[in-house]
């Protein structure tokens, strides 16, 4: 559970970005959503390959 210590005198609207932003870092939006669909195990191992294949390219420009 996120708790979001709201200060006295503190707008409401701040404490709903802190609490946004706690849900972001957390990651639970982003799991709910994976979880919501099923892919296949060599989909995941396919998109894992090519996003290091993008993050090797990506320092090989930079050397």
């Amino acid at each position: 559970m996120i708790i979001v210590p709201v200060k006295e005198g503190e707008s409401i609207d701040r404490a709903l970005k802190k609490l946004k932003r706690k849900f972001e870092k957390t990651g639970v939006v982003k799991e709910l959503r994976e979880r919501q669909k099923f892919s296949k195990p060599s989909v995941l191992k396919r998109q894992e390959r090519l996003k290091a294949i993008f993050i090797q390219q990506l320092q090989q420009q930079q050397e």
